[in-house]
């Protein structure tokens, strides 16, 4: 009994068993050692530029913290000795004593 195509529904065609000819040459291209060591070769770079990526995302977080713990403070408190040191030299200034340089340590 052949296949009859239900109400309001797409029938395909029927699938034929014999082989194409162009599927057995890429069947044999695909298989072939050249394609399967460009696929290995391919995906152990992905591997390396992950983990290298990874790697330097992390040495970057350290580098970005270390130099705002550290270093953020270090220029504030410089900003604030110079704020400092010109605000002495306004006021040396005001009061008519002679200007002297900062001390400088």
């Amino acid at each position: 009994m052949a296949a009859q195509p239900r109400r309001g529904g797409i029938s395909l065609p029927e699938r034929s068993s014999a082989p194409k000819p162009h599927s057995n040459i890429l069947a044999r291209i695909t298989s072939s050692p050249i394609v399967s060591r460009g696929k290995q070769a391919a995906s152990d770079a992905a591997f390396v530029s992950k983990k290298l990526l990874r790697s330097t995302g992390k040495a970057a977080w350290i580098a970005g913290t270390t130099f705002l713990i550290l270093f953020v403070p270090l220029i504030i408190e410089m900003d604030r000795e110079q704020q400092f040191n010109e605000l002495e030299l306004q006021q040396a200034s005001l009061l008519g004593a002679p200007p002297t340089a900062p001390a400088r340590s």
